[in-house]
């Protein structure tokens, strides 16, 4: 196989249109194209390689650090109009990795689908605002485009914490936006979390809040009159309570639910599915924070949040199957992928 030319690659990623690229010892370059993995290298990769690309992403100093470390996340800048996130990892001992293609322009609330959705969030000055599902729908994308429709509609001071740093938000505009990654600017998390609180913030992102540390720290912060923004890989709204509930000591989860109660204002969950003329759409599922949602975060009936939820159109909430058969009766998604939807979410 023709040595990998790690820039080349990349670039040819962006052309075909892929979202990610793998890596990966014995087996082609393979990209992700429309959820569809293609391999684009005539033959298989070898350890050499892998070596030799992520050695180019990392520089000899962190390369050291990941062969200590066994895995890591950059980001890699290709072009100016060209970013990724990379996870460099190894698998039965040896080096792989997985590259997620970060568009270079921040989506508007119409390119990601979420007009009509969200507005009532964006005037919001407090509170937590969570973006759930699992690896690779976009929530990152739907999370972006909301905090920038908020930077440009009002000055704001925006502070996102990061592994790595994605979109870059322009320095224009009338507020701040300080964009912090983790392993250069901060070490940890929690005491990032702790500490933005000395920096003014009216917006915090939290990248992705992944253990009891950051979860807390975020339900926190959310309390002390900020608006919050953070992911987690759940796959719908009564999942993405539970998770945050069940993260901490039995002892604790009454007032986890009680501060959840207060400071949760929605839960965007989202999905990708064909669209009707090719690529990928989102359908979501909102849930808002009202007072019977309240009410059943506190007394532990998360369940019957699902009734609340399918009866909650007038107050800007909606199921994945509505939000389905809204682009199916756009025209959206075809008479087919409505099927496949309904049938997954047992509607069928």
């Amino acid at each position: 196989m023709t040595p990998i030319q790690p820039k080349a690659i990349f670039q040819k990623a962006a052309e075909m249109g892929a979202s990610d690229v793998h890596i990966a010892v014995g087996v082609p370059v393979t990209f992700r194209i429309a959820d569809t993995l293609t391999p684009v290298s005539k033959g298989v990769v070898s350890e050499a390689d892998v070596r030799k690309v992520i050695k180019t992403i990392l520089g000899e100093a962190r390369m050291k650090e990941f062969e200590k470390l066994r895995e890591v996340d950059v980001s890699y800048t290709v072009t100016d109009t060209l970013r990724l996130r990379v996870n460099c990892h190894f698998e039965r001992g040896v080096p792989s990795l997985a590259a997620r293609l970060i568009p270079q322009n921040i989506p508007s609330l119409e390119q990601a689908g979420l007009v009509g959705q969200v507005e009532p969030f964006l005037s919001l000055n407090d509170g937590l605002i969570l973006f759930t599902g699992p690896a690779g729908v976009g929530k990152s994308t739907s999370m972006a485009a909301m905090i920038n429709a908020i930077r440009t509609s009002r000055p704001a001071n925006i502070i996102t914490l990061e592994d790595p740093v994605e979109f870059l938000f322009p320095r224009d505009g009338g507020g701040i936006v300080r964009q912090r990654q983790a392993g250069t600017d901060f070490d940890s998390f929690g005491e990032a979390m702790r500490r933005v609180l000395r920096q003014d913030p009216d917006v915090v992102m939290v990248g992705e809040m992944r253990d009891l540390e950051t979860i807390g720290a975020t339900l926190t912060l959310a309390e002390t009159g900020h608006l919050v923004f953070g992911t987690l890989h759940t796959p719908n709204a009564m999942q993405t309570i539970d998770r945050i509930v069940d993260v901490f000591p039995p002892h604790q989860q009454a007032q986890v639910r009680s501060q959840l109660s207060l400071s949760l204002r929605a839960i965007i969950a989202q999905r990708l599915i064909p669209a009707a003329e090719g690529g990928l759409i989102a359908i979501r599922e909102i849930l808002v924070n009202n007072a019977a949602v309240a009410h059943l975060i506190r007394e532990n009936h998360t369940p019957e949040i699902k009734t609340v939820l399918q009866t909650g159109a007038k107050d800007n909430m909606t199921t994945f199957e509505a939000d389905a058969k809204r682009l199916h009766k756009e025209k959206r998604i075809t008479d087919e992928t409505l099927d496949a939807v309904l049938t997954s979410l047992g509607r069928k």
